[in-house]
């Protein structure tokens, strides 16, 4: 399969810049009842976001659902993304699965599919070590043939944490890292990774601000993707130094991470939330991820509607 051209390689030739910085939505991944991919849908979410400033997308991760995909469904996936993506922001496929075979043919989709930039889960399910964690992101940053590669560092889902001692082997091992997705709860390890030259995205959509004057570079998380608008407008008001602005959207994304969060989740709600508002039924997840029942949806919907996320603004 021919090697279609990176976002960023075909925003320079139209005079845009393109960085891994900014507002990256932890975006859904529609999918049918039969378990395929809903390409319609799938590109509603990224052209709607787009719309609304965001920088580019962090695809297939936990609210993604990527790491309990199939082959084929993150091969779609991928394909879409790069198609869809590519030229307007930039796509950092996640390609981690429960096998180091998968989590390789991901990440060969990805750079097949024009994607920008990979991002993986550390081994997981098997208790790991330093040089497992190791082995595995050389293999997959391989087959994702000088792809740029972010760690992602969710202990709370992998058991693994990726310390700044980790980090630091990872650098010294693994090719092409550019920086990682830090959601573990040590919140002061932001300030190490910038220290370190990485590229650190905070993953906590509850915290962009504080993140940022940390030394994050953005932020990567759910409720980004049901309000990119208000992400996108506290991000551009922090990089023109407008700090009234910045903290008075700081204060306002509470009320929309409580809303994501809802009966513990968020991929169901982040569905339910984006079908309602774009006029596309984005399915329920993929099992086993968490669904709604019946009689939470409108519970849902009703904090959705009050929170200003069922009307774009």
């Amino acid at each position: 399969m021919a090697t279609t051209a990176t976002a960023a390689e075909r925003a320079s030739e139209s005079g845009k810049k393109l960085e891994f910085k900014g507002v990256f939505p932890a975006n859904p991944t529609p999918v049918h009842a039969d378990g395929r991919i809903n390409e319609e849908a799938l590109r509603a979410i990224f052209e709607e976001n787009l719309a609304h400033g965001v920088n580019g997308f962090w695809v297939a991760g936990s609210t993604g659902e990527g790491p309990i995909m199939n082959d084929q469904q993150r091969t779609t996936t991928a394909r879409i993304a790069g198609e869809t993506i590519s030229g307007k922001g930039l796509s950092i496929m996640h390609v981690g699965a429960i096998s180091t075979d998968s989590a390789m043919k991901g990440a060969r989709a990805a750079k097949e599919s024009g994607c920008d930039a990979i991002c993986c889960v550390p081994p997981f399910f098997f208790r790991a070590s330093d040089q497992m964690v190791i082995d595995h992101y050389k293999a997959v940053v391989d087959a994702a043939d000088g792809l740029p590669f972010f760690v992602y560092n969710l202990p709370q889902l992998t058991q693994v944490e990726t310390t700044p001692p980790l980090m630091e082997k990872i650098v010294e091992n693994v090719p092409n890292v550019m920086g990682l997705k830090h959601s573990a709860f040590n919140f002061g390890d932001i300030r190490v990774f910038a220290n370190m030259g990485l590229k650190c995205y905070s993953g906590s959509g509850l915290l962009p601000l504080p993140a940022l004057t940390m030394g994050a570079v953005g932020t990567v998380d759910a409720p980004l993707s049901v309000a990119p608008w208000h992400y996108s407008e506290l991000y551009d008001a922090w990089e023109r130094g407008d700090i009234e602005t910045a903290q008075r959207l700081q204060d306002g994304v509470v009320e929309i991470v409580n809303v994501v969060r809802m009966f513990g989740a968020p991929a169901a709600v982040t569905k339910l939330i984006l079908s309602e508002r774009l006029g596309i039924d984005c399915g329920r997840p993929i099992p086993p991820v968490q669904d709604l029942t019946d009689e939470q949806r409108p519970v849902v919907l009703a904090a959705a509607r009050k929170a200003g996320l069922l009307q774009a603004p």
